[in-house]
């Protein structure tokens, strides 16, 4: 069993930044592939960004690529997502996710793929 736990949700400007952090509460991460996904009002989840379990592959949303990035210290038991340039269309609940490692990679954007799920926490970027 794995209790997620996200962190670093915010109000902020355009081209400003931000850094989500992920941690499990209960359980282990370092057997999980990690994702974070968003959901904006009136939207379905959709998918961030990935990163495997021992961190070596890492998977982006072609609206956040070179923009984005998703880095995780297992010792610390910690996902993160820096978030630069953002912008107002990025605003959404953030959430973190993990998913077994047995996940084929071209399945990774796909939530129903991960097993637990973080409450969740707001980004709100203004223009």
């Amino acid at each position: 069993q794995v209790q997620l736990v996200e962190s670093g949700g915010g109000l902020v400007q355009a081209g400003g930044s931000l850094r989500l952090s992920c941690v499990a509460s209960e359980g282990t991460l370092n057997t999980y592939n990690m994702g974070w996904f968003r959901q904006a009002p009136g939207k379905e989840r959709e998918f961030v960004a990935a990163i495997r379990r021992r961190g070596g592959s890492t998977n982006y949303a072609d609206s956040v690529k070179g923009r984005f990035t998703i880095s995780r210290e297992n010792a610390k038991n910690t996902v993160y997502l820096q978030m630069n340039s953002l912008k107002p269309e990025d605003t959404a609940v953030y959430f973190c996710a993990a998913g077994p490692m047995s996940t084929i990679w071209s399945e990774i954007g796909n939530p129903t793929r991960y097993d637990y799920w973080g409450q969740g926490t707001q980004v709100t970027v203004s223009s």
